[in-house]
């Protein structure tokens, strides 16, 4: 007998071999009819597969997460499977799981183009229908190669090959498919789901390797359920029509020359503009949480970056280059050195302590040109970023601080579905494990003593120290990493920062690095998405448009301007931001042109607005009222934009 222990803490004791579908009959026939696949002392493994001595024994359904990627796998060899009856010279390579599905790439002399798609897919749910028996195989070195021989499969033959020695190689038939792999999979084809969809094809060479042959990836979406996969479609049309890049051009926001400044932003009067909003907006806020704000050289020599580690860890990023004194100098990649040499050049007491140092500082880091995104990944860009030297006994207490200025921040933008990740000590890092146990502690106290709902990010934290990462989900469900707050006791100690304690004492600091938007380039792009280009009245470059009628309204229609653009709001350096369209334009044509350029809210002035002396109100979702007076539509404005609502029409 063997002892088989549960999740939920029970026990209980079956004959050696059972197999974990066997256990799922005797629990209830409504799990072993759910149930995919098993987890085994926290392994993955086969419900078929026998079980040999005591264990831990997790049943998994496609209602756990982590039952969604191996469902995938399992799908990409039906995929196979398809492929292979439907063009027997079809030679499969390798297919992984990926985060919304599977690919597999295949050497197959037809070109699959998206007319084979309904093909393919009716192959799949063919195999998935009939439900062909799924058979694990254990196999010899020897063994795995005659029998993919035997199959004239040379790619799997070749992957038999790369199996390190002592590894255990297995592989899977299905029908008259066979396949090298790890697994585990599905007993049946027909437990499979039916949520998938082809999504594309795309050329991609034999191991990544330019000089090896061209193979054919063929790429599909996969969910638990139809509702799944059919949000996810939408989510991705609807971020087709969010493309920053393309509203970013339509709007007239900013462009790229990718010839001459590659991932580099050219902004334009009106992108410039909202960049501008961003930093103030950050700026204010920092103002009043105490915070200091410094500027930094962007060039520095090398040492200073081999003194912080950055070169070590980031060097093939770095933009670096020698003068004719042969002094080596590197544009700098982050702002912390800087500050750092900042901090050493004062001299601070306990009593100063925290202080909170800002600086919009520009960097360039090198991406190579296939990663370069529009503004979503740049090689210069500007970091909202801050250090907070304190005490090691405020690590907490300012942990907790900056969560809640960061979620407040976010909830101005109008992300209020924000998740927070504790990243952990990496592999490649510097410190000794007792600071990082120091640190890590403090982040998860401040966490769980406030009640922050937090996942863990093992192995992610930075070279010098744990981290909490805000991931944002934006308003059609994707999600976006952005804010940091990482604790470091390590850079401090290489930079030989102090502060003098009440005893006259040196101690060493604990720097805080901090990011908000992290990138503003980035967190700009995100923004054009998530409101698709309807920025809220307080974030428009342009927030009002006055349409005067005709010319004989000009003269009316320029006080109002006038009004406007002197209006006295709080969150704004002058008053509002306010064009007038004043063009021979029939008055139809002009406000078919605010709404297109996604501005707020346009004033039109005709015969009975400057007879009254009121205007008329048209948001650019065509609500429209008459006969208002201007001074109730500023004061209703001004609302609006201090409130920092995100819903025009709220007014």
């Amino acid at each position: 007998m063997i002892k088989i222990s549960f999740p939920d803490g029970s026990q209980k004791e079956y004959n050696k071999g059972v197999s974990a579908f066997k256990i799922a009959q005797s629990i209830s026939p409504s799990l072993a009819k759910s149930a995919l696949y098993a987890k085994v002392d926290g392994k993955y493994w086969d419900l078929t597969r026998p079980l040999e001595k005591d264990c831990v024994l997790q049943l998994l359904t496609l209602k756990d997460a982590e039952a969604l990627p191996l469902m995938r796998h399992s799908l990409a060899h039906v995929l196979a499977q398809a492929l292979k009856e439907i063009w027997p010279d079809s030679k499969p390579v390798i297919g992984p799981d990926v985060a919304d599905g599977f690919y597999y790439d295949f050497d197959l002399e037809h070109h699959i183009t998206p007319e084979d798609f309904s093909i393919i897919e009716d192959k799949i749910k063919e195999i998935l229908k009939r439900g062909d028996k799924v058979e694990r195989l254990v196999l010899s070195r020897d063994e795995a190669i005659s029998l993919f021989e035997d199959l004239e499969e040379p790619y799997k033959v070749e992957n038999v090959n790369a199996v390190p020695e002592g590894e255990e190689i297995t592989v899977y038939k299905q029908g008259s498919f066979t396949d090298l792999c790890r697994g585990p999979h599905v007993p049946s084809t027909s437990l499979l789901p039916k949520s998938f969809k082809i999504a594309r094809v795309a050329g991609a060479y034999l191991g990544g390797d330019s000089k090896n042959k061209m193979l054919q990836r063929v790429y599909v979406y996969a969910f638990a359920d139809k509702e799944a996969l059919e949000a996810y479609i939408y989510m991705l049309e609807e971020a087709k029509k969010r493309d920053h890049r393309k509203l970013g051009k339509e709007l007239d926001l900013f462009h790229f020359e990718p010839d001459f400044a590659p991932g580099a932003v050219f902004w334009h009067p009106l992108g410039w503009k909202i960049y501008r909003l961003l930093i103030n907006y950050i700026r204010e806020k920092q103002d009043v949480s105490g915070y200091v704000e410094v500027e930094t050289p962007r060039l520095m020599d090398r040492s200073l970056w081999e003194k912080s580690g950055h070169w070590e860890k980031y060097g093939e990023h770095n933009y670096a280059g020698k003068t004719e004194d042969e002094r080596m100098f590197c544009v700098k990649p982050m702002n912390c050195p800087g500050h750092m040499l900042t901090y050493a050049n004062g001299l601070y007491s306990h009593k100063d302590m925290p202080l909170k140092m800002a600086e919009f500082g520009k960097v360039n880091r090198y991406e190579a040109s296939g990663a370069l995104h529009g503004l979503l990944r740049v090689r210069e860009f500007t970091q909202d970023d801050a250090h907070v030297f304190c005490r090691e006994n405020q690590i907490e207490s300012e942990t907790v601080e900056l969560i809640k200025f960061i979620l407040g921040i976010y909830k101005d933008f109008g992300f209020e579905d924000v998740r927070i990740k504790l990243s952990t000590r990496p592999e490649q890092r510097i410190g000794d494990d007792k600071v990082w146990d120091i640190t890590e502690d403090a982040l998860r106290k401040a966490l769980e003593k406030n009640n922050y709902t937090y996942t863990i990010n093992e192995g992610e934290g930075a070279f010098y120290g744990p981290k909490l990462e805000f991931v944002l989900r934006d308003s059609i469900g994707r999600d976006w990493q952005c804010g940091t707050v990482q604790v470091d006791m390590s850079l401090p100690e290489r930079f030989d920062l102090n502060y003098i304690d009440e005893e006259g004492e040196k101690i060493r600091p604990v720097m805080i690095h901090r990011a908000l938007l992290g990138s503003v380039e980035r967190f700009m792009g995100i923004l054009i998405e998530h409101y698709a280009g309807k920025f809220p009245t307080w974030l428009a470059p342009v927030q009002v448009m006055v349409v005067p009628v005709s010319d004989k309204h000009v003269d009316y229609a320029q006080k109002v301007y006038d009004q406007l653009f002197y209006a006295d709001v709080k969150t704004a350096t002058s008053g509002l931001r306010v064009e007038m369209d004043s063009s021979a334009e029939r008055m139809q044509k002009k406000l078919r042109n605010a709404t297109l350029r996604k501005i707020p809210y346009m004033l039109i002035i005709g015969d009975q607005e400057v007879e009254s002396k009121t205007v008329s109100l048209r948001t650019r979702d065509g609500k429209q009222e008459n006969g208002l007076k201007l001074e109730d539509v500023i004061a209703r404005l001004k609302a609006n934009i201090e409130s920092r609502t995100q819903d025009c029409e709220s007014i």
